[in-house]
């Protein structure tokens, strides 16, 4: 009686509670329980019932339940995880695009929050509070000199919009302790770091991670990079771990043409779903470099892949992650959350992006960036390999790219590690780097903005003072770190002077000027800049190309060589269609439509397959001129000269 009693009570409150989470995963799908005395549930049931019951010791059942999702996901993949309600709000927060709080950058110096920036027209700046402020009490409560955590402080500091919190501030320059209070808002969160010109015609920008803001962030940035008078792209995507699918789709779509596939994914219990352009890009013309790493990852992945299926760019870099799972949030009725794998992310060309993976077997996943530098992958060219069946194609210039995980560079970059000394890192580790800098730019503020007035002067001009070097040298003497003999202090040093330019760049003005120093010596941004000025992307020269025309009035016939699928979807005036790839008829074709007293112009998409029919034509006697830019970049030039 007592063991029907206990089941009942156990199985009317366990179904309930199922019932309820089922619901609530998702509307539209629909869950079957099986409640048949073999079934995996049962087992589950017993379990709960003879530990809450019989187990000699009390028993914390919440834990137990947590512990026991988390045994069951880890058995599954390396992505498919259980989160507590703060799990889920610290997770969804830098993807949510705003929290709420007072609206200030800030670091710790000796237990001392220092305010780096206020945000712009944020609530502390609408009050007064300015960058060099030293905060040290919230609600006349210390938090400096208490051995406060950075947490407990944005604890203190955030809060619901319309709340008030009292700040006490220490200001140089200012005897008396300044008190202000600051009212709560919704302070954003950016998702692109870094805006700005990198040479003339050429843009930069760089995205942190894609979240509910990214594409409207990076709308306004091409906006501002055109305004001054960018024409090339180079997208830096190094280290961004992913985010919103919809932001990464939002984002391609503004470089592909109309129906041009970005992504589709596809599972066991889920069917495939294709994610296309929808022609409404604004930045579908100009060259595109996308810069990756060993931890671009998920999303990043997604638009990477993208642009380079679709031969829409280049992409430098390393290897990149390999996180290709689609993950499904599925809320608890206690706000904590399973995010479960339900399927996987495809290239338009078929690559699968998830990497390879053992389920249940973690470590060796979690140590596989580590293992690429023992197996010298991010060093060096020559020891990465592909089996021929990793080999894929892109769809319109018909390139290999490799599958197998991850989305391989076509231009190669390896990793330098010979500027990141024993010694760098040592010091970096211990933050004395980080803190001495804001201790500098602290106590300097007012003559470096005098000095500097203006950021491309200082980029151009500015040298940081050996005393600040000197002063990082005996800081790092004190806890024992020192380099091992004068050649790695002198490897250490210039690397350092970049770094330490770069830091006091952002704390003067932001994270733009921060990249716009550092990337001057960047190894990838300068192969970047290497590619874009290849020939085969050569600058639309729209004089040339209307004079072109006008002397070949008559003389000339235009030919696009791609497929008659892409020449249906759209082709430059006046042009025939004989596809290249058509080996087999291509100079039969040629031999029958094009007459060799007339110069025969070519082109493609990109410039490759032109390159290709101009020869093939050359060899046979005809007299050629290769259109190279291709399509993307002449058909811009074309509604500005042929009437």
């Amino acid at each position: 009686m007592r063991k029907t009693a206990l089941k009942k009570t156990f199985m009317n409150k366990t179904f309930a509670s199922l019932l309820l989470c089922m619901a609530s995963m998702n509307a539209h799908a629909q869950f079957r329980i099986n409640n048949s005395d073999d079934s995996p549930l049962r087992k589950l049931q017993f379990a709960e019932i003879a530990i809450s019951n019989l187990y000699v010791d009390s028993v914390d059942e919440k834990k137990l339940v947590e512990d026991g999702i988390r045994g069951m996901l880890d058995k599954l993949d390396p992505h498919s995880s259980y989160l507590t309600p703060k799990e889920v709000k610290d997770a969804n927060e830098p993807l949510a695009g705003n929290f709420e709080g007072i609206g200030v950058q800030f670091n710790l110096i000796e237990d001392t929050l220092l305010v780096i920036q206020p945000v712009t027209n944020g609530p502390s700046e609408k009050v007064g509070i300015i960058a060099g402020d030293r905060i040290i009490s919230v609600n006349d409560s210390a938090i400096a000199g208490v051995k406060m955590s950075k947490e407990e402080i944005m604890k203190r500091l955030r809060g619901p919009k319309g709340t008030k919190v009292k700040l006490g501030v220490i200001r140089q320059g200012i005897k008396d302790r300044l008190t202000f209070t600051v009212t709560r808002d919704k302070i954003p969160v950016k998702s692109v770091d870094a805006v700005y010109m990198i040479r003339p015609q050429i843009g930069y920008i760089r995205i942190g991670n894609f979240g509910a803001t990214t594409h409207q962030e990076f709308l306004a940035g091409l906006k501002t990079l055109r305004d001054q008078g960018m024409q090339h792209l180079i997208l830096d995507l190094q280290e961004n771990g992913g985010g919103y699918l919809k932001a990464a789709v939002d984002i391609a779509n503004e470089f592909l043409q109309k129906n041009d596939l970005i992504v589709y994914t596809e599972g066991r219990k889920v069917p495939r779903t294709e994610y296309k352009a929808d022609g409404s890009g604004v930045f579908r013309q100009g060259k595109v470099i996308v810069l990756v790493d060993s931890y671009t990852a998920s999303a990043a992945e997604i638009v990477t892949g993208a642009i380079q299926d679709q031969d829409r760019g280049i992409v430098v870099g390393r290897r990149t992650f390999g996180k290709g799972l689609v993950q499904r949030p599925l809320d608890l009725p206690d706000g904590s959350m399973i995010r479960l794998t339900i399927a996987h992310y495809y290239t338009p060309s078929g690559r699968c992006i998830q990497k390879p993976y053992t389920k249940g077997e973690n470590r060796d996943y979690a140590m596989d960036v580590i293992n690429r530098l023992k197996s010298g992958e991010l060093t060096n060219a020559d020891s990465i390999h592909f089996a021929d069946s990793l080999k894929y194609q892109t769809l319109r210039e018909h390139r290999t790219v490799y599958g197998g995980g991850g989305i391989m560079p076509d231009e190669y970059c390896p990793l330098d590690t010979t500027i990141y000394t024993k010694f760098h890192r040592e010091l970096a580790a211990k933050s004395i780097i980080l803190q001495q800098n804001l201790r500098y730019v602290d106590n300097h503020r007012k003559q470096l903005k005098k000095a500097w007035p203006s950021f491309a002067e200082f980029k151009e001009k500015y040298e940081v003072p050996q005393d600040l070097i000197d002063t990082i040298l005996k800081n790092g003497e004190k806890q024992n770190i020192k380099p091992k003999d004068q050649a790695e202090l002198e490897k250490t040093l210039p690397y350092l002077r970049l770094q330490l330019k770069a830091l006091i760049a952002r704390d003067i003005w932001d994270m733009s000027e921060y990249f716009s120093v550092f990337n001057e010596e960047n190894a990838m941004v300068k192969r970047a800049l290497e590619v874009i000025a290849k020939q085969a992307f050569t600058t639309i020269d729209v004089d040339k190309f209307q004079k072109t025309l006008e002397n070949c009035a008559n003389d000339c016939v235009l030919v696009d060589v791609r497929t008659p699928e892409e020449f249906n979807v759209e082709h430059l005036k006046g042009a025939i269609n004989i596809d290249v790839k058509d080996s087999l008829n291509f100079m039969k074709k040629a031999t029958d439509m094009l007459p060799k007293e007339k110069t025969i112009m070519v082109y493609c998409r990109t410039g490759h397959r032109s390159s290709m029919a101009a020869g093939k034509l050359a060899a046979e006697g005809y007299k050629v001129l290769n259109l190279k830019g291709g399509i993307t970049a002449w058909k811009e030039a074309e509604k500005e000269t042929v009437k």
